[in-house]
């Protein structure tokens, strides 16, 4: 914990609403004669996929009759720039990814007031307040643009989508700085906030349990380095999130501390990328809130390679362990916990994606999976009917503006 709970860094959004309503009110009437509208951005994006398994569910009732649509991504984005020193940036997003559609809602992504300090040819800092993106990885910041991601789904070890509202976003204040050298780039990005909780309680608990999660005073941090314009890439991430935990008469906090190492070797027609991952998770609480503390373990390995100037296809291996001290889940059936596939996840996955053309884009991909680690319980509400070894079919058209 790195700040008193009394202070909730979610009221910063409705002051950065306020703020940014004003800014551009202000600026708006100041500048006119300049044409501030003229650097007013918009773009938007839209995905529908068919997921299809031939055990357990993902993203909707997959594993029957054709196939699940319930994964569905809409999302519109704004920028504009009141002052050569200010932007002011929004995103709303609309996600359906299996259940009964609830999650679907159009919900406010990020939205920040960006504050550049400093900016020449050497270095660049500023400061985010608002809801920010949350820094990790390579892909986190914009996962759910399709046209950014390597394949439809990113490594599931990383890139958990059964709980992608804790790693997306948060509500407080981040600050970023950009060194640059003849060989390369430093570019360092932190952040303090409440993390975003939406549905996460149904992902982590089942619903049989009235369960509430919501998120307190947390951390952010990533530093990656740029090699040769972006031929090699380093960077390592970590993060302190905590929740509060609510299990009807029960309470309890849970408190993540993961650590990612990110590679990647960039050429003209193909790339190496790895990311690997040591999570330390604590759970503190009392009556149905059991008391644990594991660390996990998670890493990829994925080659890419473009041809024909508009297609691309990959091979990754993703492995997961829920807790190393019992990576085959042994011990966790033992004790009547669950499955012990449950525990543990290995993941081959061939893909391959065409660019029509910069609007439009057609992606395939095959998974074989051994292990449910990473499986939504909202789609799998009894573990104990999962299977271990099974087979996922997606296909996906995307489309921006």
């Amino acid at each position: 914990m790195i700040a008193s709970k009394s202070f909730r860094w979610s009221d910063l959004r409705s002051i950065t609403a306020m703020a940014a309503v004003l800014a551009l009110g202000l600026s708006a009437q100041a500048r006119s004669d300049e044409g501030v509208l003229d650097t007013l951005q918009v773009h938007g994006f839209l995905s529908q996929a068919l997921v299809i398994t031939d055990d357990n569910n993902f993203f909707g009732s997959s594993s029957e009759d054709e196939g699940s649509f319930k994964f569905t991504e809409i999302g519109a984005n704004a920028s504009l720039r009141p002052h050569e020193d200010v932007l002011l940036a929004a995103q709303v997003l609309s996600r359906r990814a299996g259940g009964d559609g609830s999650d679907a809602r159009p919900v406010l992504d990020y939205g920040v007031i960006d504050y550049q300090m400093l900016s020449n040819q050497q270095r660049t800092f500023g400061i985010q307040v608002g809801r920010f993106k949350n820094p990790f990885g390579f892909y986190n910041e914009t996962r759910d643009v399709a046209f950014t991601r390597p394949s439809i789904l990113l490594p599931q070890s990383i890139y958990f989508d059964r709980t992608r509202s804790l790693g997306l976003s948060a509500d407080g204040a981040s600050v970023y700085a950009e060194e640059r050298f003849n060989s390369g780039v430093v570019r360092f990005k932190g952040g303090m906030g409440t993390p975003t909780t939406r549905d996460l309680a149904t992902q982590l608990f089942p619903p049989s349990l009235d369960s509430q999660v919501s998120g307190e005073t947390s951390s952010i941090a990533q530093l990656i380095y740029e090699h040769n314009n972006g031929h090699f890439t380093a960077a390592i991430s970590t993060a302190d999130v905590n929740l509060d935990i609510n299990l009807g008469p029960s309470n309890g906090e849970l408190n993540f501390q993961p650590w990612i190492l990110s590679l990647q070797y960039d050429m003209e027609n193909w790339a190496l990328t790895g990311e690997y991952a040591i999570r330390n998770l604590s759970l503190s609480g009392s009556g149905a809130i059991r008391e644990s503390d594991i660390t996990g373990e998670s890493w990829y390995i994925q080659y890419s390679r473009r041809f024909h100037d508009n297609w691309q296809w990959l091979i990754r291996y993703d492995n997961l362990v829920s807790d190393k001290s019992d990576r085959s889940g042994s011990e966790y059936e033992m004790q009547n916990l669950g499955p012990a596939h449950s525990r543990f996840a290995e993941d081959i996955t061939l893909g391959l994606q065409w660019n029509l053309n910069p609007r439009v884009l057609l992606a395939a991909e095959y998974h074989r999976i051994d292990g449910t680690g990473w499986l939504p319980l909202q789609d799998n509400p009894d573990p104990s009917e999962t299977e271990r070894h099974w087979n996922m079919l997606l296909f996906q058209l995307s489309l921006r503006f």
